[in-house]
């Protein structure tokens, strides 16, 4: 949105011409290239170390999906609600245990969050009345 273009360097180039003078340009454009290389180093540091401490599977992270310009709260609740897997895994789990097991799991955990989200299953509760 507010990028920094070749035409914007270049007006910051030309603001600092005229205000810092031709004589103190090259000692401030010095200390500017040594300040970006420290910078870049620090970032490459950061980088090699998390590397070695998280080993290969560093490589295998998809950075674009955590990277939070991506946020959407809509698409993330969407996501959400039509994501099955984490229900087969759970009815999976229930079926392989003993059927004690799968009667307490089925009370704890509730039989609803078994069953997957229906567009029936989100309309409004009916509404009484006289109920105070």
């Amino acid at each position: 949105m507010f990028g920094l273009t070749f035409e914007k360097i270049l007006i910051i180039g030309i603001i600092a011409v005229f205000l810092l003078g031709p004589d103190k340009l090259p000692h401030y454009a010095a200390q500017l290239a040594r300040l970006v290389r420290q910078l870049r180093d620090m970032a490459n540091g950061a980088k090699e170390r998390i590397r070695d401490e998280m080993g290969p599977e560093f490589d295998e992270l998809d950075w674009k999906k955590l990277d939070p310009r991506q946020y959407d709260p809509r698409r993330i609740i969407r996501e959400a609600l039509t994501e099955e897997e984490p229900l087969k895994e759970q009815s999976a789990t229930l079926s392989r245990a003993s059927p004690a097991a799968a009667s307490l799991l089925a009370t704890t955990a509730g039989t609803a969050a078994l069953t997957p989200l229906t567009p029936a299953a989100l309309t409004r509760a009916p509404f009484d009345l006289e109920a105070t």
